[in-house]
């Protein structure tokens, strides 16, 4: 390999155009998001995929990868002794049904599902619990994780958010 004509200028770029989405919002980080997407009336403004009786799914705006899902009690709690068994079904109900869907949408190979409790777990929300479903794939650490600490997330929110309602549609026909 030539050392001097590396890297080239088209390695220099990295293209994002997704990124869009995060910026053209005139909104602030709203500490308070579960909460507003559990009284909302326009799923697809906070990106909810689905609502059950106790719980819904909603899409994380700041994924560890694409299609990263979250199953999210309706009541704001953030202690696990405080959810009822039915919040605690519906939970499980809607991360299963999660599962679903991405291994439609996204073609998922594996899953990471967990809970993130009090700041001390790294939870970014502390005070309305939530269980995380994040898609992976085998060979999914590329280099620019292991290099460069950087994570690309290769499709935008409503794009995958419209995939996700469509297959959704189709499961439920079945």
């Amino acid at each position: 390999m030539n050392t001097d004509t590396f890297p080239k200028a088209h390695l220099e770029s990295l293209w994002a155009p997704w990124r869009v989405e995060y910026f053209q919002t005139k909104e602030t980080a709203d500490p308070d998001f579960l909460t507003a997407a559990a009284h909302a009336t326009d799923d697809a403004e906070h990106l909810v995929v689905t609502r059950g009786k106790y719980a819904f799914l909603i899409m994380n705006k700041y994924p560890y990868s694409a299609g990263h899902l979250m199953s999210v009690p309706y009541r704001k709690v953030c202690d696990m002794a405080e959810i009822t068994d039915d919040e605690v079904l519906e939970l499980w109900k809607l991360c299963l049904h999660a599962q679903r869907l991405l291994k439609e949408t996204v073609k998922a190979q594996g899953f990471n599902i967990g809970w993130n409790l009090g700041k001390a777990s790294g939870a970014g929300v502390d005070d309305h619990l939530h269980l995380h479903i994040v898609p992976r794939w085998i060979g999914d650490a590329n280099f620019m994780t292991v290099t460069g600490g950087v994570r690309v997330i290769p499709e935008g929110l409503r794009p995958l958010y419209d995939r996700l309602i469509a297959a959704q549609s189709i499961q439920e026909g079945s």
